[in-house]
């Protein structure tokens, strides 16, 4: 029986089998914000820190470059990103610290996706919640493989409230074809979480609400 998510493994193997090649050369010019994400991540030496839709791995090789103490993770629904993120650590990290495992979002279990006891003391989405059809599964599962004093940082497309509204509307049309769609839903799940008392959320604009920058911190780990 072939499931939803073998469905959507399948699907985002297909879009990237090529794409792949050329996706940080063009994502540069849309998926913005996502150093000041990396920046904004507070990582200690020795804190284990995953991303969950890791691409290329781009953002991992970056971070690895501020933080080179950290135990950085990464996974992904998609073997061929997976294949050319494999390539691009073998140059940019030859001594293999950094992990990277196959597998949906909703199905991270740190024992088992990576043979670990400890959960991740951070976990990042970079524009990857708005492929998922599953994204309140994949958040359930980053709190569940979470450290009770850990954080969660995600950035996403916003609504571009303050952007040309032709510029908005056409800029929605376009990454709609790449099965890339704005969730206010998502927004509002976050918020349900904080009201609920299961994280405490701070919430910056990139680029006039083009994109959004959202920090979930545990409530263990809130100061008193």
């Amino acid at each position: 029986m072939i499931t939803g998510q073998a469905v959507h493994a399948d699907h985002m193997d297909r879009m990237y089998r090529y794409t792949r090649h050329v996706y940080d050369a063009s994502r540069r010019y849309y998926l913005l914000g996502r150093d000041r994400l990396l920046r904004t991540m507070v990582v200690g030496p020795n804190d284990r820190v995953l991303e969950m839709g890791c691409g290329t791995a781009r953002n991992l090789i970056k971070l690895q470059r501020l933080h080179p103490q950290a135990r950085l993770f990464g996974l992904d629904a998609s073997q061929s990103m997976l294949a050319t993120a494999a390539k691009s650590l073998k140059l940019h990290d030859p001594s293999g610290t950094v992990e990277l495992r196959h597998c949906l979002a909703e199905q991270l279990d740190h024992q088992k996706t990576f043979d670990s006891s400890e959960p991740f003391d951070m976990i990042f989405f970079s524009y990857s919640l708005s492929m998922m059809p599953t994204w309140p599964q994949a958040i359930d599962a980053a709190l569940a493989n979470l450290h009770p004093k850990g954080r969660i940082y995600i950035i996403d497309f916003w609504d571009q409230a303050g952007l040309p509204r032709l510029f908005a509307a056409a800029l929605k049309r376009w990454l709609a074809a790449f099965h890339v769609h704005h969730r206010p839903e998502l927004l509002e799940h976050l918020s349900h979480m904080e009201q609920e008392g299961r994280c405490q959320m701070t919430l910056e604009s990139v680029g006039g609400r083009y994109a959004y920058l959202a920090t979930l911190t545990m409530p263990a780990a809130a100061p008193k």
